[in-house]
């Protein structure tokens, strides 16, 4: 699994061209999810965004978490994280997972983030026709693959 997290000082979301789902300040997280991935993907991602330390505290310094801050957390699904451009210039999307993998694992990974952080984390919609919008706060923006585990 793949996740691009940023920093965010509000974040939004319109599904289906309709219903617009917003975030203040915390995280905007871009979920991946690949062929190869598995439950323990998915709890390492959670682990490793819910306690991530990239807001400022007093001195200037990211040493504060999501929680610390009392923050909100959106996750957006993109399987386009999960394309490789190995070959050629049109990106492959065969190591993307297919939906009947990635859904029970896309709601997993939002399942445990609900339980292990104690803010809102609201969602887009799997499979949706999405428009996202956020304003990065630093710019800070973070990649997460829980394959290489950095």
């Amino acid at each position: 699994m793949k996740a691009v997290i940023q920093r965010v000082s509000k974040a939004s979301v319109m599904i289906n061209g309709r219903e617009t789902r917003t975030i203040g300040r915390g995280l905007m997280i871009l979920l991946g999810v690949g062929r190869e991935d598995g439950p323990e993907d998915s709890s390492w991602l959670v682990r490793k965004i819910a306690s991530i330390r990239i807001f400022e505290n007093n001195e200037g310094r990211m040493n504060l978490s999501t929680s610390d801050i009392e923050g909100e957390m959106l996750v957006v699904s993109q399987f386009t994280l999960m394309s490789s451009t190995r070959k050629g210039n049109r990106p492959s999307l065969d190591p993307a997972a297919p939906p009947e993998l990635a859904v029970p694992l896309y709601e997993a990974f939002v399942s445990k983030l609900k339980t292990d952080f104690s803010g809102t984390v609201i969602t887009g919609e799997f499979g949706a026709s999405m428009k996202v919008s956020l304003v990065n706060e630093g710019p800070v923006t973070i990649i997460l693959d829980s394959k290489i585990r950095e």
